[in-house]
């Protein structure tokens, strides 16, 4: 094939586990599973106020190794956002300058 390879559109999912995780996020959420077993064992969780508190690392740990669109998970979209927000940016024009209807070749 003249030395040109094709790579699959879903090439990098066969590096995460289930498709979906990478060992930081199994990682992040099995400590969350296993804080919330913990906390249900120890706490009385038949006030709703300790459930609530019981179940909350689990529910926290979960929806930040969710999977989300265009990014890898919540993780990843709170990290970036937050390197958007706190660096500061540096954009480099290449492009036509657009003045009063006229390119600025054309004077």
């Amino acid at each position: 094939m003249n030395q040109q390879f094709l790579i699959p559109a879903n090439s990098k999912k066969s590096m995460l586990y289930f498709g979906l995780f990478n060992e930081v996020d199994l990682g992040i959420f099995i400590v969350g599973i296993i804080v919330s077993l913990v906390l249900l064992m120890i706490l009385p969780v038949d006030q709703l106020l300790y459930a609530i508190i019981a179940i909350a690392p689990g529910c926290v740990c979960g929806f930040l190794v969710l999977p989300i669109p265009n990014y890898h998970n919540v993780r990843t979209f709170i990290r970036i956002a937050f390197e958007f927000y706190t660096t500061r940016q540096h954009f480099v024009w290449r492009g036509w300058c657009f003045n009063s209807g006229k390119f600025d070749d054309e004077k």
